[in-house]
């Protein structure tokens, strides 16, 4: 879901940062499942913003049962599976990469 080489180049070891970056843009310290995400969305007009692990913010939206991640840059992920629970927390798959701003 990247153009091509990127990956290539966030696995160089002189960019240890800028994927450490991209991987914890994708982390919310919450235990947020998806009807969670759903009533806080509702509750702030439609959109909720959190702030990521990594420093980012995303804006989580949630309309006719369907749930929306848009990072920094206003790319849109669609959670494609939700409520993957596990034991350190809870997973809901995306069908993009979420990028910060750089």
């Amino acid at each position: 879901a990247l153009p091509p080489g990127t990956v290539d180049t966030l696995l160089k070891p002189e960019n240890k940062g800028k994927l450490t970056k991209v991987l914890t843009c994708h982390v919310v310290a919450a235990k947020a499942l998806a009807a969670d995400v759903a009533k806080m969305a509702k509750a702030d007009g439609g959109a909720h913003q959190v702030k990521t692990v990594g420093g980012c913010e995303l804006t989580l939206k949630a309309q006719k049962g369907k749930v929306t991640v848009t990072d920094e840059n206003g790319n849109v992920a669609h959670v494609t599976i939700a409520d993957v629970r596990q034991s350190n927390g809870v997973i809901h798959v995306i069908d993009k990469v979420l990028l910060p701003k750089m």
